[in-house]
């Protein structure tokens, strides 16, 4: 909700929550209690700072090096880019976590180190004291999110930034992973979000502009836009991919707690497994589609759509960083079949192609053949794809280069199953909705999940046909 009302307010308080998350499982009592109270009650802000001007998804070559003092601190020196809410005046201080290699460090990602450096150093007693060496270089200017500042900061461009190490040298990508999951969530939550806002604005358009006359309507009389099909077919198309996207990130939080909580270890390790496959859906699938959704409400504003005084442009603007932001949507996918497809040896995607399966079966039980065809025949266009990838895993150039579209393959599909299922239990429970969730999932498989018969040629296509052409 927070997001749907401002994507760039939003983001200060995500990269708060992530600061406190890597602070609760990786900091040391007394930086836990030093810095992490304040940033819960919103004193405080944190950022995570890991960019570099040579160094974006490939952090194994940062540079900005942390040099230790004989107080048990460190010097950090080095230049960060793309730091979000990097510097602003709305909280009293600001807990950057920084990723940065010490002198002794290995090569690569292994030598990465975390830690704190505050905007303001932290008193013993809690109180702010001096301006830490941290400078402002500039703030970019950027396509959307223009609420959000988003800066360039030179640590140490002086003396050098006092920082505090977090947790054991060398394990600050270790401890980055632990939060990733929930990272990737919530930026796939952005995407949900403006779809969200975009729709809700389309729609109110829609049923205030009057535009020619509806088939049917009084000759000479102008009927509101949405009596016409064509946009009524986009406003649906909004309403499904919603609704889709709602449940599989609801499904993938669920999974995390589980993960993290259930008291059977049996229980936990499935769920991890799961969420660790829904995760790269989420992020990538739900940004997509949050750019998506959001053209879509443009165009259903026509020309009106295009000029800023109606809001409706914003919403692309400021969706459209989310396909970039922690890792790309092609990183997504190549992490989804290099790392995830063959988790316990292939089972973790076995059970969520069975899942999806009884969500079918479900459904032909209660009635719905038409919904457990097509799913059913989703389904098996993803065990094709899934076979042919685990099948050419020794060509992982052709692996890398069907990844893409694997992943959407196999988002569409779920998103169609989370559909299904929810027209089977509001009609199960007799509820005031039922009729609208099952006319929503019939539009789905109808005019959404077909777009899947097309992407297994793109997953099984090899990469013969991306070196085929000089670029």
């Amino acid at each position: 909700m927070l997001t749907s009302a401002s994507m760039a307010f939003s983001l200060c308080p995500m990269l708060t929550g992530g600061a406190i998350e890597a602070l609760t499982l990786h900091g040391s009592e007394e930086l836990y209690g030093q810095y992490v109270p304040r940033m819960i009650t919103g004193e405080w802000s944190g950022t995570m700072n890991l960019t570099e001007p040579h160094a974006g998804s490939d952090l194994g070559v940062i540079t900005t090096k942390a040099t230790p003092q004989p107080d048990g601190t460190y010097r950090i020196e080095g230049q960060k880019i793309f730091i979000t809410y990097g510097d602003h005046d709305m909280a009293e201080n600001i807990i950057h976590l920084v990723l940065a290699k010490t002198p002794d460090a290995p090569p690569g990602t292994k030598g990465i180190s975390m830690f704190i450096v505050p905007k303001f150093l932290v008193e013993p007693d809690g109180s702010l004291g001096e301006r830490n060496d941290v400078e402002l270089v500039s703030i970019e200017h950027k396509l959307g999110i223009h609420a959000s500042p988003t800066c360039v900061l030179s640590f140490g461009p002086n003396e050098g930034a006092i920082g505090y190490l977090v947790g054991e040298e060398h394990a600050g990508m270790r401890y980055m992973f632990t939060m990733m999951n929930s990272a990737r969530l919530a930026v796939g939550l952005e995407g949900l979000a403006i779809a969200e806002r975009s729709y809700q604005q389309a729609l109110a358009y829609a049923k205030d502009r009057k535009q020619g006359t509806a088939l049917g309507a009084p000759k000479g009389t102008q009927s509101p836009i949405i009596e016409h099909p064509d946009v009524r077919r986009m406003l649906l198309t909004q309403r499904a991919y919603i609704e889709a996207m709602r449940g599989l990130m609801y499904d993938n939080a669920a999974q995390m707690d589980i993960a993290e909580a259930h008291p059977d270890a049996d229980v936990r390790e499935a769920a991890e497994g799961r969420a660790a496959l829904l995760t790269p859906l989420s992020k990538a699938w739900g940004t997509d589609l949050g750019v998506e959704c959001a053209s879509l409400a443009i165009q259903v504003h026509g020309g009106m759509g295009y000029v800023e005084e109606t809001g409706i442009a914003q919403r692309w603007r400021d969706a459209r960083i989310a396909p970039i932001y922690e890792g790309t949507n092609g990183i997504q996918a190549m992490d989804l079949v290099g790392r995830k497809l063959p988790m316990a040896g292939g089972d973790v995607i076995r059970a969520y192609l069975g899942w999806m399966t009884e969500v079918a079966e479900s459904a032909r039980a209660a009635g719905f053949d038409s919904l457990a065809d097509g799913l059913m025949e989703g389904v098996g266009k993803v065990g094709e794809a899934t076979m042919w990838l685990a099948g050419s895993r020794e060509d992982i150039a052709s692996v890398l280069a069907g990844a893409t579209p694997y992943l959407r393959l196999l988002a569409q599909v779920a998103g169609g199953a989370y559909l299904v299922k929810a027209a089977v239990v509001a009609s199960a429970a007799q509820r005031d909705d039922a009729a609208d969730r099952v006319g929503v999932a019939e539009f789905y498989a109808t005019q959404l999940m077909p777009s899947v018969y097309g992407l297994v040629p793109a997953v099984t296509a090899g990469i013969s046909q991306l070196e085929a052409v000089e670029l």
